[in-house]
């Protein structure tokens, strides 16, 4: 029996079983069911099937998907083909990478990143990038959640023979994020999880002196931070939130890029599966309540409505003109730190400080008239303190 003679019910199922891991915790179970069902994985032979489809590009094996991002009817193989030639197309069109370089793949574990890192590699070598690949992971310090993670990855330095190096919150911070979660709560931990992670980015890129840093940012991310910064009314990040290659003008920075840009979540979910990649699946237990997730609940609806809006969101974003007289926040570097920063201390600075001091919503919001009795180590009034140190955001 063949994967195409399966129903199409079961397949879904079987897929959805595959996914989900062990330690999954209940929610992240059903996330993940919600989140296979929603793809609604367009396998070509349904069991009312009677004649089997071929694939559109070869016209001689028999397809076994339809990809959600063209509608093509196609087998394995010529999937793949088309899934790494589009990566390669999008790298080669937007000059991603000078021969020669090295380059650190963020790495967490999941579809995204581990996807990244196998296609990378293979183009590396089909198209002779010349490039020097490694690995890199942060460790947030969620128990049961990214210790599980940074196994995945650790098998995927051995299956991909790259270099990995991972850094962690505790090691950079002092904090993990369990221990900020019992001070914050559950609802803005997520602003505090993403400003450190993407430093610690940073600085364990420094720490191996690679050239650039990739990021497993599929399409869906991109058209989701385009909603988000357009319901925020953020233009600073909405100018450059579609920017397929990311440089800071801050000394030291290293500059990021996306190659999967343009790749659907949905083809890379096709894509880990099919090449029977190892990757980790279960949802963060800290994110449910994550502002994102609204974003992409509401792009699912829109995209089951027309599949093209995904692409349409980010073209919209890319071809945005911001009026000449508005006024955008002029990049500087911290005082502190010296990471770039548009205020006196970075983001992640006023975060820290106020884990330390016991005053979890200082960085949250806008409180820049502190930063001046921050740097000089002055004590916040009484009042100051009352309004900072209320943990129910």
């Amino acid at each position: 029996m063949t994967w195409c003679n399966l129903s199409f019910n079961f397949q879904v199922n079987l897929i959805m079983a595959i996914q989900v891991v062990s330690k999954a915790t209940l929610g992240s179970c059903w996330s993940n069911i919600r989140l296979f069902s929603a793809y609604r994985l367009q396998f070509v032979q349904a069991e009312s099937s009677a004649m089997p489809v071929l694939c559109s590009h070869c016209e001689e094996k028999r397809a076994i998907l339809k990809r959600p991002k063209t509608g093509h009817s196609l087998c394995k193989e010529c999937f793949f083909w088309a899934f790494e030639e589009e990566v390669h197309q999008t790298i080669i069109s937007a000059c991603l990478f000078n021969p020669g370089e090295t380059v650190g793949i963020g790495a967490s574990g999941g579809k995204d990143s581990t996807v990244l890192a196998h296609v990378l590699k293979v183009l590396n070598e089909r198209y002779e990038y010349g490039l020097k690949l490694l690995l890199l992971s942060v460790d947030e310090g969620i128990t049961g959640y990214r210790d599980d993670s940074l196994e995945t990855v650790k098998r995927n330095q051995q299956q991909y023979e790259l270099p990995l190096k991972i850094v962690s919150y505790e090691e950079l911070y002092g904090w993990t994020m369990d221990a900020i979660v019992k001070q914050v709560g559950l609802k803005n931990n997520c602003t505090f999880c993403g400003v450190f992670r993407r430093q610690a980015l940073d600085r364990g890129a420094m720490m191996l002196k690679v050239d650039k840093i990739c990021t497993g940012h599929n399409a869906d991310d991109v058209a989701e931070t385009v909603l988000m910064n357009v319901l925020r009314g953020d233009i600073a990040r909405l100018c450059r939130c579609t920017a397929i290659s990311t440089s800071s003008e801050g000394e030291g920075m290293i500059p990021r890029c996306k190659p999967l840009k343009y790749a659907y979540e949905k083809e890379i979910v096709l894509y880990a599966y099919f090449k029977k990649l190892d990757y980790f699946s279960t949802e963060c237990v800290y994110s449910p309540n994550a502002y994102r997730g609204h974003a992409r609940a509401f792009l699912k609806d829109l995209e089951a409505v027309r599949p093209s809006a995904i692409m349409d969101v980010i073209h919209s974003g890319e071809n945005l003109s911001v009026r000449e007289d508005v006024r955008m926040p002029v990049q500087g570097t911290c005082s502190r730190c010296g990471y770039i920063s548009s205020q006196a201390l970075c983001k992640s600075c006023v975060l820290l400080e106020g884990l330390n001091r016991g005053l979890p919503r200082l960085g949250i919001g806008k409180h820049h008239r502190l930063h001046g009795k921050i740097l000089a180590q002055e004590s916040l009034t009484q009042e100051e303190q009352r309004k900072l140190k209320t943990a129910d955001f």
